[in-house]
């Protein structure tokens, strides 16, 4: 299915000058894809803020429970307190609390690697998570409707822009990686 004639992102100044059909046929600029990212962040953060409220959980915890859920999906292997450190910005007694109150909650678990044991790995747990789905399934939903308003082709290239800007991003980011 395309996409709907109903377009909400929010118009810049060039667009609204110009007709409603003039207005589809560019390229949104930098301030509208920032515009968007900030909204959809904030609209993620919200939910996040009121699964951690709700669970007596801080909203770091929240992002580090995303990082281990994410980390198998995005690295292909497990999280590690010291990668979820880095991932968090955060020292590592930092991590060793949220740990704590994520193991003390039920969340997680850590497990000890079988070639080595001096790595640990964190572990989602099944019931934690199927919480987590249970909550965060509205967001499912929405994205699931969201997703039928376009083509295989218009996903995949959203995909690819948003997986390269998170590779800029973590580039970016990086340690030793000075301003352009």
């Amino acid at each position: 299915m395309e996409r709907s004639s109903r377009d909400s992102r929010p118009a810049t100044s060039d667009e609204s000058a110009t007709d409603e059909a003039g207005a589809h046929d560019r390229a949104p600029d930098l301030q509208t894809y920032a515009v968007l990212l900030r909204t959809l962040n904030s609209e993620f953060n919200r939910h996040a803020h009121a699964f951690a409220q709700r669970h007596d959980l801080h909203a770091t915890d929240v992002h580090a429970l995303a990082a281990i859920l994410d980390s198998t999906a995005l690295e292909g292997r497990p999280m590690t307190p010291s990668r979820l450190a880095e991932r968090l910005n955060l020292t590592s007694g930092a991590v060793t609390a949220c740990l704590d109150r994520l193991e003390r909650a039920g969340h997680i678990s850590r497990t000890r690697d079988s070639a080595d044991r001096r790595v640990v790995h964190l572990v989602y747990n099944p019931g934690a998570r199927a919480l987590a789905r249970q909550y965060f399934s509205p967001l499912a939903r929405s994205t699931e409707a969201t997703m039928r308003q376009f083509t295989p082709a218009q996903l995949a290239t959203v995909a690819d822009f948003l997986h390269t800007l998170n590779q800029e991003l973590t580039a970016e980011a990086s340690p030793g990686r000075t301003g352009r």
